[in-house]
């Protein structure tokens, strides 16, 4: 998409920030739908950038947004609708890139992936590598264990919209993990490794660790998708004294 074109897509922010920075840097315009309930940091940020916001229902996240970035698509045929959450590109890139980096560095000893389940590219993608290379490899998935949780980025699918290229079946396991698991994974990562990590970041922590409870010799990559400066005025920061 070059100067002078209109993107529109529902993002919880991650993917939304990639889109406004792009934008700014090739010169077209970004409407993006995104929950009311998203951290002021990320509105803050994607402002900045100069992406459009349409802040849909706090209460239905990421599905409700993804409900009214089509009825805008729906509305203006114009604005190219990305449709993260079905655009085979998003596995795809995953599958061409994430893969073999992940199966370079690890020199083919990767044993176990794990990873969140939010587009699903990710583990769609990157899975999707790792078994062409050794069929033995693990991919694991991981998501909240209740429709009402804090952590952004992430679905409950059973209770969910389906991206359109994810296969249930395809995972060998899908963990579910709770919200106050994850951020005290995050405080962990930041008071005891000196990592400033956001909360999906902690979820894959605590779904890593819970694997590797269970296994020896093993080799576990994940991967750690979010940063903590977009969620500093969240009340989990807390720490006890």
């Amino acid at each position: 998409m070059g100067s002078g074109g209109k993107l529109l897509d529902s993002t919880s922010g991650n993917m939304g920030i990639s889109y406004a920075s792009l934008a700014g840097s090739l010169g077209f315009a970004v409407k993006l739908v995104i929950p009311a309930s998203a951290s002021p940091e990320r509105l803050a940020i994607l402002k900045t950038l100069g992406a459009e916001l349409v802040l849909s229902d706090a209460l239905e996240g990421s599905d409700g947004a993804i409900r009214v970035a089509q009825m805008i698509a729906d509305k203006n045929p114009d604005w190219f609708f990305a449709d993260q959450y079905n655009n085979e590109a998003n596995w795809l890139a995953h599958y061409e890139i994430t893969g073999p980096e992940i199966w370079e560095q690890t020199l083919g000893e990767i044993t176990h992936f794990v990873t969140g389940l939010g587009t699903t590219g990710t583990l769609m993608g990157t899975g999707r590598f790792l078994r062409e290379q050794n069929p033995d490899c693990q991919i694991i998935g991981f998501q909240p264990d209740s429709p009402f949780h804090g952590l952004e980025g992430l679905k409950h699918l059973p209770s969910a919209i389906k991206p359109g290229f994810y296969n249930p079946d395809f995972a060998d396991e899908v963990i579910e993990l709770s919200t106050e698991n994850a951020h005290e994974l995050t405080r962990q990562l930041a008071s005891k490794e000196g990592m400033f990590l956001g909360v999906s970041s902690g979820a894959a922590l605590a779904a890593s660790l819970r694997v590797a409870s269970q296994l020896t010799e093993t080799t576990i990559v994940t991967v750690f998708p979010d940063a903590g400066f977009k969620y500093l005025r969240e009340s989990f920061w807390r720490f006890k004294k």
